[in-house]
């Protein structure tokens, strides 16, 4: 049944839902940015700079997304000032061959997508 799946032995999660929150654009900008950092882990402040056209409040919220589905963990250095660094977790390492799969199918077929879609506009 592809609308929901266990995990474990009793807990349900509904695919779309999942689907959803992994898959919108700027969880799968962060991840990729972070799969390509030194360490697969960054400053808030790198993470901004790396992905074009994300505003702070979007990054602090997906950041907070991620790391609410154990993603991403974020790790709070006392300091002065206070320095706070992101990291993907194994199950966010585990996600990373599907988006790059994603990512090649998208470069692989972007151009078709688009004589596709002139194609259909020029009806």
């Amino acid at each position: 049944m592809l609308q929901v799946f266990y995990v474990g032995t009793k807990i349900r999660v509904s695919f779309r839902e999942l689907l959803t929150k992994v898959g919108d654009k700027w969880s799968i900008f962060i991840m990729l940015a972070l799969s390509m950092l030194p360490g697969e882990r960054a400053r808030f402040s790198e993470l901004n700079r790396s992905i074009p056209a994300i505003s702070e409040r979007m990054l602090s919220l997906t950041l907070r997304n991620l790391e609410r589905d154990g993603l991403v963990t974020r790790e709070l250095f006392a300091e002065v000032p206070p320095r706070v660094e992101y990291e993907l977790t194994a199950m966010g390492r585990s996600l990373l061959p599907a988006l790059q799969g994603l990512v090649d199918w998208v470069a692989a077929n972007a151009e078709g997508v688009k004589a596709a879609r002139s194609s259909f506009d020029a009806r």
